[in-house]
């Protein structure tokens, strides 16, 4: 099911277990994972991450850049009916939750934030999203870097052109005219494709978010992804 995407009751001849039993085996081995490696994969970069993360992405062009964020949208199909114009997403004209990952170059998808209704765009999810919880309340560790000459002591992210001009994110420069401008947005684009690719190779490893979310409730999707 995790792997293939196939439905609980498309091998229940071959492996002769029911339907209900094989739900309850994807729910439990989920589970496990998580409590096996949650600590370790689902963290926060610690400090020796951090100083590897600066310098990957230095090679790159980008001093100080943390990853890049970006929202996808897994469509729910058994979204309950009371909820469903709450997470109805109104480009798609279905009901959809959303998923908030920061990913790096190395395809590391460090931050993970999902359940927010898919009638939210990526402004809102943010708002509601813990990412900035540890700058907010003076835990980040600080990223020293120097840009033209200016000493800065905070990370950034790259994003696309739907987001606030806020510092701690970089966007690409619409319609540039002159030659720096063209050279800074080719680059800026080129690095933001990391986190499509990350999606691009969750869902192929993992094609269950490929297909409909099947499940009623939303902690056995988050378990899920």
């Amino acid at each position: 099911m995790l792997a293939y995407g196939v439905a609980a009751d498309a091998v229940d001849d071959y492996v002769r277990i029911a339907e209900s039993t094989t739900i309850e085996c994807l729910e439990k081995f989920v589970e496990g994972v998580i409590s096996v490696f949650e600590d370790e994969y689902l963290r926060k970069p610690n400090l020796n991450y951090l100083r590897r993360l600066l310098q990957m992405e230095e090679g790159r062009g980008f001093l100080g850049m943390l990853g890049s964020i970006y929202c996808m949208h897994w469509e729910w199909k058994n979204c309950p009916k009371a909820w469903k114009s709450m997470y109805m997403n109104v480009y798609h004209g279905v009901a959809t939750i959303v998923l908030e990952v920061v990913v790096c170059s190395d395809l590391w998808i460090w931050h993970v934030f999902f359940g927010v209704s898919g009638s939210k765009n990526d402004i809102n999810v943010l708002d509601c999203s813990p990412v900035f919880d540890d700058i907010l309340n003076d835990r980040a560790p600080e990223v020293n870097y120097t840009i033209n000459g200016n000493n800065y002591t905070m990370g950034y992210y790259l994003v696309d052109g739907i987001y606030l001009e806020w510092a701690a994110f970089v966007k690409s420069i619409s319609k540039p005219q002159k030659e720096k401008h063209k050279l800074f947005a080719q680059y800026q684009e080129g690095q933001r494709k990391d986190v499509k690719r990350a999606f691009g190779v969750l869902q192929a490893r993992f094609a269950i978010i490929c297909g409909l979310a099947r499940f009623w409730k939303k902690k056995k999707l988050a378990n899920i992804m």
